[in-house]
């Protein structure tokens, strides 16, 4: 695969999307009667609720209506990501299974507030155990979720869902790491070529003046000495709900050595190898991967 293509197909190359995640005004600004406590900003005229955590920390969210009788679908982004850069998958997923969807900019990304101290290496644990349980919180206390997350995302949801939250019905990862493989490591040193050599500059267009924090805390992160024993294997036989492991047999990050560590460690988990595809699935092979989580939610 050629650098550029390998840049194209994370989609840091992507074209620039609005804040709105490339869904329709309409289905996102008829939702935000639904999200409180919110205050309401606005961005490329574009009204944006915040949810206030703590005096000066305010995380970017987006709600999607859905049955009331449906679980909540909560989108966790990737390491590099945010609301924005899933562009329209939310929405597609809420038109496709009638779930209600929440998806939010973690702490540092997006538009929500800067990250207000350094990184360290249990930053993923954090945003599963601490971030994460006060956004449900406050913005869908008392309701039955999915998370649903992508790269650090997935991380992220297989964390939390080892904590065995009783509203929790079910997760879905989509390039989750569990421990960290060279060929992780070469993936990230390609990124921080890349940025290095400005090539990078679409993630601008997503974080503001955040990007080079949301970039560098990300590669020297992973590629940190103190991170390389990095391994989440531990949570996975707590993890007791039905669980759908995604992976791009072309990642570039990864082997399916992470799908199959999941998989044969978690008692209800299933594999799911998309063809043709690299880290970013619900982006390179969308109606496959539409299809298959809506059908494995469906089911479960």
């Amino acid at each position: 695969m050629s650098f550029e293509r390998h840049l194209r197909r994370s989609g840091y190359l992507a074209a620039h999307i609005s804040v709105a995640s490339g869904c329709r005004q309409g289905v996102l600004l008829s939702n935000l009667h639904r999200c409180s406590p919110l205050q309401l900003l606005t961005v490329q005229d574009v009204a944006v609720p915040f949810l206030t955590l703590a005096p000066h920390l305010q995380i970017h969210y987006t709600q999607f209506a859905g049955a009331t009788d449906k679980p909540w679908l909560v989108l966790l982004h990737e390491g590099l990501g945010s609301i924005a850069q899933w562009r329209d998958y939310p929405q597609r997923l809420n038109e496709r299974t009638g779930c209600p969807v929440l998806v939010y900019d973690r702490q540092g990304y997006g538009q929500s507030s800067p990250m207000d101290r350094e990184r360290t290496i249990h930053y993923l644990h954090q945003a599963a155990l601490t971030e994460l349980p006060a956004v449900l919180d406050k913005l869908i206390p008392d309701q039955d979720y999915w998370v649903i997350g992508h790269s650090d995302g997935g991380s992220i949801a297989l964390l939390h869902a080892a904590e065995k939250n009783p509203r929790l019905r079910g997760a879905i990862t989509e390039a989750a790491h569990v421990f960290i493989e060279p060929e992780t490591l070469a993936g990230i040193r390609v990124a921080d070529e890349a940025y290095a050599a400005g090539k990078l500059k679409n993630l601008t267009r997503y974080h503001g003046d955040k990007t080079d924090w949301v970039f560098h805390s990300w590669a020297r992160t992973w590629l940190s000495q103190p991170f390389q024993p990095w391994n989440i294997e531990y949570v996975l036989p707590s993890i007791d709900v039905p669980m759908l492991v995604m992976q791009g047999r072309e990642d570039q990050y990864a082997t399916e050595a992470q799908v199959t560590a999941i998989v044969t460690q978690s008692p209800r988990a299933e594999a799911a190898i998309i063809d043709h595809c690299g880290h970013t699935p619900h982006r390179e092979q969308t109606d496959i991967v539409l299809a298959q989580m809506s059908d494995f939610i469906a089911r479960s």
